[in-house]
């Protein structure tokens, strides 16, 4: 972190909000969270992301057939569209020759356009149009390695690591890949340019960072700073280390907790184990930090199985944990606003069946348009577990920040429950989000709860 006195204080807010704490106290705690959140981009706190895989999108892939899907999206209340990389595919290495469309990730020319979804001149329209309707974009990039076939190969061997045996290696047995030397001055000069690149000529937002733990902290560092010189871009780092936030990362991966959640439905872990891991990652990360909580990506989707294999009867539940957790902005993936359910293959064609059904569009709105509209929701605001009477199935937490305040109740459990909230905090007559009314609650009140239900209640 880039003032560790203050990162201190930032954590000391979670405690003292958890612990109890004068009204003085908190409140120079949150003065101090604010002033640290202002690093981020102004508009990322209360944010969402929607990762768009522009091949499997639609029939043709191109960026020109995904434009028409941006009235439909801004209706749902997505923001920031984050692209899977767009750059041209190395040819050399692909496994299946004929229908082998290549890996998005075997990068062939870091200042192109991939072909298969249109040209330059079309991302450039698109990008100004999204922005004109006020989303904010962001692309894939590929820092660690590049395609077999790139022209760094040729020009450039010495940007490229090597084994004992002088062999340029193959990162995690990529065989379609070779990885990059970040020992080598002119290798980074060469990537900070070809990023700055997207920036000043088709003017995106900022970048989403494969593998960033990969690559030297001490580079991301130095890019970062670079590029926010130009604009102040939003960073997501694909990786789960404290330390990519004091590189200057906007935000991790949450895969700590998509892995509890799956264990916690399938019995692996229970409720207090949940609980603990969640704490635990909490108590990791420096209070100004971005987490990326989700349900499904598009990893997850095409090697470990839909959020219906892993959350069955929790998809929505654990949804919602993400949409409304601490340090949460939180992702959606295609095809989930249509219930997608089949894993999409990822090196060949194979098209989300849309059907023009949009039956989780309406799920998703709520969610988005609540943590638009509740400050209460964004990133840095507080976060209390509230005790209940049944915490062995049992979650819920409040979030609160300037007066506003959202409560989650969770039964994260097959059996249906009866419980009471001890904490009286919440107390009061707030929306029930999802049932469209006022509810009277306090800690007498006997809630009611389905199994795997959930409940949001808006306070302001």
């Amino acid at each position: 972190m880039r003032n560790k006195n203050l990162a201190a204080l930032l954590v000391a807010l979670f405690v003292l909000v958890n612990v109890g704490c004068n009204e003085e106290q908190k409140k120079n705690a949150e003065t101090a969270a604010v002033t640290e959140q202002s690093q981020h981009p102004s508009w990322s706190g209360q944010s969402n992301i929607y990762e768009v895989n522009l091949r499997q999108y639609s029939a043709s892939g191109s960026i020109k057939e995904f434009e028409k899907n941006l009235s439909r999206l801004k209706d749902m209340g997505v923001e920031i569209l984050w692209f899977m990389p767009i750059t041209p595919i190395g040819k050399e290495g692909r496994k299946e020759k004929e229908t082998d469309l290549g890996s998005y990730y075997a990068v062939r020319d870091y200042k192109g356009f991939n072909e298969e979804f249109g040209t330059m001149d079309d991302w450039k329209a698109f990008v100004k149009n999204a922005q004109a309707m006020g989303f904010k974009v962001i692309t894939d990039w590929v820092p660690n390695h590049t395609a077999i076939d790139n022209h760094w190969m040729k020009a450039h061997p010495t940007f490229y690591a090597k084994d004992s045996s002088g062999n340029i290696i193959a990162p995690h047995g990529w065989m379609d890949v070779r990885k990059l030397d970040y020992s080598n001055r002119e290798l980074r000069d060469s990537m900070i340019d070809a990023m700055k690149f997207w920036l000043v000529q088709t003017g995106i937002d900022g970048f989403r960072c494969d593998v960033a733990e990969d690559v030297p902290a001490d580079f991301w560092k130095e890019c970062i700073d670079s590029l926010r010189k130009i604009k102040n871009v939003f960073m997501l780092a694909e990786g789960e280390k404290a330390d990519l936030h004091e590189a200057g990362f906007d935000e991790t991966y949450a895969w700590d907790m998509m892995r509890a959640m799956t264990d916690l439905y399938a019995g692996k872990k229970s409720v207090t184990q949940f609980d603990s891991a969640l704490n635990a990652t909490i108590a990791k990360f420096p209070a100004s930090a971005y987490r990326m909580y989700f349900t499904s990506n598009h990893d997850e989707n095409s090697w470990n199985g839909t959020e219906f294999e892993k959350f069955g009867n929790a998809y929505k539940t654990f949804a919602v944990l993400s949409q409304t957790m601490y340090q949460s902005v939180p992702l959606i993936y295609s095809g989930q606003e249509s219930m997608n359910k089949k894993r999409l293959k990822f090196f060949v064609k194979d098209t989300i069946s849309w059907n023009h059904k949009y039956d989780m569009a309406g799920f998703y709105h709520t969610m988005l348009a609540l943590r638009k509209a509740n400050p209460a929701l964004a990133a840095g605001a507080s976060f209390k577990k509230l005790a209940s009477s049944n915490d062995g199935a049992v979650f819920a937490y409040l979030r609160e920040a300037g007066g506003h305040r959202v409560a989650v109740v969770l039964n994260l459990s097959k059996q249906a429950q009866k419980f009471t909230i001890k904490d009286a905090a919440i107390a009061g007559e707030p929306l029930n989000v999802f049932m469209g009314m006022k509810e009277k609650v306090d800690t007498a009140h006997e809630f009611s709860i389905e199994p795997w239900g959930y409940i949001v209640y808006d306070y302001q």
